[in-house]
C-alpha cells in the first residue's frame, strides 16, 4: 500500500544547528510529499528554509520548506 498521507512517526531529525533542522522523511510515494500541505501535521516543528530528505523505495529527494506560516509548502532543492 502506498504511503499517501502524512505519519509523523515517519519524520525525524538528522542534524539541529543554529535554527536550523535537516529532517528524514521515509515514504513509498514522493509524489505526494510536494501538495500543499501535506507536512501540515508537523507544522509548529517546520520552519522556513528546513531541509527535508525524501527516502523511499526507489525514491530520493531533498526539499526545502518554503512556508510554514498559513500553510506548509516544500519545494524541491536546487
Amino acid at each position: 500500500m502506498l504511503n499517501t498521507t502524512f505519519k509523523i512517526r515517519d519524520l525525524s531529525v538528522l542534524a539541529y544547528a543554529n535554527g536550523f533542522t535537516m529532517w528524514h522523511y521515509k515514504t513509498s510515494n514522493a509524489t505526494y510529499v510536494m501538495v500543499a500541505n501535506f507536512f501540515k501535521d508537523a507544522q509548529d516543528m517546520l520552519s522556513v528554509g528546513d531541509m527535508i530528505i525524501i527516502t523511499g523505495e526507489s525514491v530520493a529527494k531533498i526539499l526545502v520548506v518554503a512556508e510554514t506560516k498559513d500553510s506548509v509548502i516544500v519545494a524541491s532543492f536546487s
